[in-house]
């Protein structure tokens, strides 16, 4: 597989990628094993407003979850760029997404959440950003966010 024009992507979709998250405790934020990085675990990015904190179907809405989802996946993606030395040009494709989302005792629509970072990677690298994922519902996730995201990506 060849790498993608995903910087020309992102401006064309407008989506401006916040600055690379720092770990938010005694972690790696990356580690690359080959043509593979993984990816540590990643929240929302912060908008401008109140961050969407809280359980999605007690909380928050699917539609806020979902939001939630793609901004954890615009940080995925301002690591990714800086993982991959500036660029997400040098993306092959995605591998795994894992997406972990704080869910009320009732809730069960957690692949809804988490097609919010998925149609971003779509939208981003095409059918290449369409990895192999999972979505499962936990009671809590660090600093109350909705939404954590793990991924991993092969890269040139």
């Amino acid at each position: 597989m060849q790498p993608h024009q995903a910087e020309q992507r992102l401006a064309d979709l407008g989506i401006v990628l916040p600055d690379a998250p720092r770990p938010a405790a005694a972690y790696a934020p990356y580690r690359r094993v080959g043509c593979m990085l993984h990816l540590a675990g990643l929240g929302p990015a912060a908008a401008g407003g109140d961050p969407l904190l809280g359980r999605v179907g007690r909380d928050l809405s699917i539609e806020q979850g979902y939001a939630a989802a793609r901004g954890a996946g615009l940080n995925v993606l301002a690591l990714l760029r800086a993982a991959c030395r500036g660029t997400l040009d040098r993306v092959v494709q995605c591998v795994r997404i894992g997406v972990f989302v704080a869910s009320g005792d009732d809730f069960h629509d957690q692949p809804l959440v988490a097609n919010g970072a998925s149609d971003l990677f779509v939208e981003v690298f095409g059918e290449a950003g369409l990895g192999a994922r999972f979505a499962v519902g936990v009671n809590t996730l660090p600093f109350a966010v909705p939404v954590e995201i793990e991924t991993a990506w092969e890269v040139a």
